[in-house]
């Protein structure tokens, strides 16, 4: 079993940068693809970013961000990052981590949410002015 601990969410102006962070807990942190997902009050939760197992390294991106958001992982520390530039009001939302076990490598997925095994609280980010 993985535990995830999401964190660095907070409020930030339009056009601000902010780093989410998801740490895990648990063996073999390196054969799981991570997935970011996110949900905005009254709508459905959608799939960001995600981030392929160690062995490969693949990323994905949903069009809204693409070119504003950075998925990497750092395995050593078992936490993957999301690196969100440029932000927008409507990039609002509580963001979630996900693992995917994938020891054979393979292309992450951020449309099929119901692979994913393990979930994290979710942090809050928030962008006002």
């Amino acid at each position: 079993e993985v535990q995830l601990q999401a964190s660095g969410g907070g409020l930030v102006q339009p056009g601000g940068s902010l780093r989410v962070s998801c740490a895990a807990s648990g063996d073999r942190f390196a054969d799981y693809a991570i997935g970011w997902f996110r949900q905005a009050p009254g709508k459905q939760r959608e799939g960001v970013s995600c981030i392929g197992a160690a062995s490969d390294g693949n990323t994905s991106y949903v069009d809204s961000v693409q070119g504003r958001f950075i998925i990497s992982r750092d395995n050593a520390k078992n936490t993957v990052y999301l690196q969100m530039n440029n932000l927008k009001p409507e990039d609002t939302a509580v963001y979630y981590c996900a693992t995917d076990w994938r020891p054979f490598g393979g292309a992450c997925s951020i449309t099929e949410s119901g692979k994913y095994d393990f979930w994290g609280q979710g942090t809050e980010v928030t962008v006002s002015s």
